[in-house]
């Protein structure tokens, strides 16, 4: 909150929509990234956690660890060249977006990641969130790249130039592809942990610092979007 000219002027966080992994849930990640991550983050983001569109057909890896229900995004085949319910999933956030948007970013984990980080590109084509205002920002944890060549063509073969903010698992078994991931973006902002494939805590002083530097970029440029759209309201 700040002051200019005697009026007092609130910024509102960033909004991101959250997709969370597979056969996980929105709450799970809400609970992953409340507990991981310290609260001078927290009140720079806001995060609205959404569940995937079909129940899991399969155990779920975090069985034990957290509570049920559990959903997935899409099925896909071993290799991951093959998707079932690809389109469907698509639909499904554009159409939450569309009736509780708008958005800033998407934050995403693992194939929540991966959709996260193909739909600017999707977007940009006309071949997804078509009905909704552009995406922005991208924060992306445990990511990768779709692996069919039909998919990777239409998601990534224009440079993604959003800022984004990607997070890379020592030992994350997605990590090599979470780096091939990165040769789509423009400028992309990296942080490392010493992790596997998990929302990782922010502990580490240098990756807590790079955090709050993007938060407060993107802050900058949700501020200055809202201030233009409020002139153009007050010229209409």
């Amino acid at each position: 909150m700040g002051s200019e000219g005697g009026e007092i002027i609130m910024k509102k966080a960033p909004r991101f929509l959250c997709l969370h992994g597979f056969r996980t849930s929105g709450e799970i990640l809400k609970k992953q990234i409340t507990t991981k991550w310290p609260s001078s983050v927290l009140q720079k983001l806001d995060l609205v956690f959404l569940d995937a569109p079909f129940p899991a057909l399969g155990k779920s890896e975090v069985e034990g660890i957290f509570d049920p229900p559990y959903y997935e995004w899409f099925q896909f085949n071993k290799e991951f060249t093959e998707y079932t319910n690809y389109g469907n999933c698509l639909e499904f956030i554009e159409d939450y977006i569309f009736k509780h948007g708008p958005f800033d970013g998407l934050l995403g984990f693992s194939q929540g990641a991966i959709l996260s980080g193909a739909l600017p590109g999707l977007q940009t084509k006309g071949l997804a969130l078509t009905r909704v205002p552009k995406i922005k920002f991208l924060i992306i944890v445990g990511g990768a790249k779709f692996r069919s060549p039909t998919v990777a063509d239409q998601a990534y073969s224009c440079p993604i130039q959003i800022p984004s903010l990607h997070f890379l698992g020592e030992h994350d078994f997605l990590k090599p592809h979470g780096l091939e991931l990165l040769e789509h973006y423009v400028d992309p902002v990296i942080i490392h942990h010493p992790k596997g494939h998990t929302i990782p805590r922010i502990i580490d002083e240098k990756a807590l610092e790079v955090m709050l530097n993007f938060l407060d970029k993107i802050q900058k440029v949700v501020a200055e979007d809202r201030e233009s759209l409020t002139q153009l309201e007050a010229v209409v």
